[in-house]
């Protein structure tokens, strides 16, 4: 059987596929860029940190992590990492992979960076009750993940010539079950965490995740929040006292972490506002960065030098 197709048909098939290929052409070579922040202030946000030469800010109340390259950028022109999260704590990064606490969803989550803003990659559900805190161990390159309210510390390790991440293991502390521990601080072959209920800071090795030590505090500093260390000295943000009242909200320094139980320490409140929640202490560009919630300004930049803190500035 002969089939005829006229001059005609065949004009329009070409007319058509042609469209439909500069069409496509169009679509494909348009970039995407990431969603500017919109937002002229930040709500809550728990953390401030430098990743290779990009600023974040996790914005917790707005359930957003946004970026910049200039830290002087004005805050509703930095940009949009993630709002597929809900009240995310913090972000750590190997300098390929950024990892998310996705606090209030359970989940941590993975990033890549590209030229247009960050490509999703991976999503870890079910990581204990609200992580909290993330941090990239460069000495043994491992991803630890803090769950907040059930003492575990989740470990995960990079597949080697990938951008995956798998669970290497979780490590437990039971004396920290239902305990509401809101970071950690990896000090060479131990880690500190700073512990509510407890009224106390405990001291665990790296490995075994064994107690080494307890420092109680007084339960009017008893809700901490991380441990930081500042020009020698240990530098306690605290957000509430053992009842989670607000009003106890202050930042406080010693020599060693006895002093905090013996009430050797020195008040910095006042160098800050003497109003706000500290939170999440960060140090790059050769200064200290300290998140203080609840009151404006959200951040403070320092300096510490020879004991002293100077240089203090209110920022966003």
């Amino acid at each position: 059987m002969k089939i005829n197709i006229g001059r005609k048909s065949i004009q329009k098939y070409i007319s058509f596929s042609l469209a439909i290929i500069i069409f496509s052409i169009c679509v494909y070579s348009i970039p995407v860029y990431a969603a500017e922040n919109g937002y002229s202030y930040l709500l809550m946000p728990t953390q401030i940190t430098k990743i290779n030469n990009t600023y974040f800010i996790v914005d917790c109340n707005h359930n957003q992590i946004i970026y910049s390259d200039n830290l002087g950028t004005e805050l509703r022109y930095w940009k949009v990492m993630t709002r597929n999260v809900e009240k995310p704590h913090a972000i750590t990064s190997d300098g390929e992979i950024y990892m998310v606490t996705d606090t209030d969803q359970n989940r941590i989550l993975t990033f890549e960076k590209t030229y247009d803003g960050f490509k999703p990659l991976q999503t870890f559900e079910n990581v204990g009750i609200r992580p909290h805190f993330t941090y990239y161990d460069y000495t043994n390159e491992i991803f630890y993940v803090w769950s907040s309210m059930t003492g575990e510390m989740f470990l995960y390790k990079r597949t080697p010539g990938t951008k995956s991440v798998t669970l290497l293991e979780t490590k437990s502390i039971p004396e920290l079950n239902n305990c509401y521990v809101r970071s950690f601080t990896i000090l060479g072959d131990v880690i500190l965490f700073p512990a509510v209920e407890r009224s106390s800071i405990l001291m665990v090795n790296k490995d075994t995740f064994e107690i080494i030590n307890e420092y109680p505090v007084a339960d009017n500093i008893a809700g901490m929040v991380q441990i930081s260390v500042v020009d020698g000295y240990f530098f306690l943000t605290i957000s509430t006292d053992r009842q989670y009242n607000l009003q106890a909200s202050t930042v406080i320094r010693a020599k060693n972490l006895e002093d905090f139980s013996t009430g050797n320490y020195e008040n910095l409140y006042h160098l800050f506002g003497n109003n706000g929640t500290p939170y999440y202490v960060s140090c790059f560009d050769g200064s200290y960065y300290m998140i203080h919630e609840n009151a404006a300004p959200n951040v403070y930049r320092f300096h510490a030098k020879d004991g002293s803190i100077c240089d203090i500035k209110g920022m966003f």
